[in-house]
């Protein structure tokens, strides 16, 4: 499992009974998740109500809403390191941000800083001793966690999410980071439409991820059902990778896609190299257990193995 275990202002304190009582910085929220079959524990690490600063009910005809047991502030902040990202209770029970994304957070630096050392350096590259920047195609870019990874370690990114409100969103994690004036470029825009027109300009990137949802909706409508549309998503990124590809990353929180599908995907859609797939975990606090969050698969060439 590739467990996110490096947080200090985020930590799960406890997860039973179909929710989980998180820490956000300072502020505790009680969230449903239904991975968490298992019994909610008592004691100091209570996932009772009269321990949360808010949480999120669901109705029985469908969705839910927050209760707010003090006064919250609209947004605050938690750093990840060198990353910070703005967190608010959004209407949907999510926060702006996936915790369990920090693992591959931190493998994609990892991979962009050893393309970049000077020891990547190709004989012609125009950065001489420097290496190269890595071009990277976050795809459902969401508010842009992985955008700031990436260009934290100093990757060219372009970010594409269908949703007006969560680019604008990308770009107040950007400033929060310091990224304001990094080389990211901001694309409100399908994302299978958006690869094709970029196979047919004949742009290409060393580096490209992907975080589809289950089900979604492109801003003139288009339908997006991840287990109908995903091999054909992956296949046209095939033809955007460059000739020093980096990276393929595929993250899934579809219920009931397993790790092993999104491994012969990448095996299957892309050139020969070495996949690795499996659960993203996030630690919780109460009896040394791990909350199950989705599924990531993630492929490097051959000669990076």
């Amino acid at each position: 499992m590739f467990i996110s275990d490096k947080w200090k202002d985020f930590e799960v304190l406890d997860a039973g009974g179909g929710h989980k009582l998180e820490r956000w910085g300072e502020t505790l929220l009680r969230r449903p998740d239904p991975q968490a079959v298992w019994p909610m524990g008592s004691g100091q690490l209570t996932g009772d109500r009269g321990q949360c600063d808010a949480e999120y009910v669901r109705s029985k005809t469908g969705g839910g809403a927050w209760t707010f047991h003090k006064t919250l502030p609209q947004s605050w902040t938690v750093r990840y390191g060198d990353l910070t990202f703005v967190v608010r209770p959004t209407g949907f029970k999510h926060t702006g941000l996936f915790p369990e994304q920090a693992s591959n957070w931190n493998w994609m630096r990892a991979r962009i800083a050893a393309e970049s050392s000077p020891l990547s350096a190709a004989p012609t590259s125009p950065l001489g001793e420097g290496g190269r920047p890595v071009r990277v195609l976050n795809l459902f870019g969401y508010t842009g966690g992985a955008t700031c990874a990436c260009a934290k370690e100093g990757a060219h990114v372009t970010h594409v999410d269908a949703a007006k409100g969560m680019v604008a969103w990308a770009k107040e994690n950007a400033a929060a980071c310091g990224l304001r004036d990094a080389p990211i470029r901001y694309i409100v825009d399908d994302c299978l439409k958006f690869v094709r027109r970029e196979g047919r300009r004949g742009n290409r990137y060393d580096a490209i991820l992907m975080d589809p949802p289950s089900y979604g909706r492109g801003p003139t409508g288009e339908m997006w059902k991840m287990e109908d549309s995903l091999y054909e998503l992956v296949e046209a990124c095939a033809a955007l990778l460059s000739d020093r590809p980096v990276f393929f990353l595929i993250n899934s929180y579809t219920t009931g896609l397993a790790p092993s599908v999104l491994a012969n995907v990448l095996r299957l859609a892309l050139p020969p190299g070495q996949v690795e797939a499996d659960e993203v975990g996030l630690p919780i606090t109460r009896g040394g257990l791990v909350l199950p969050c989705g599924a990531s698969g993630r492929w490097v060439p051959s000669n990076k193995e």
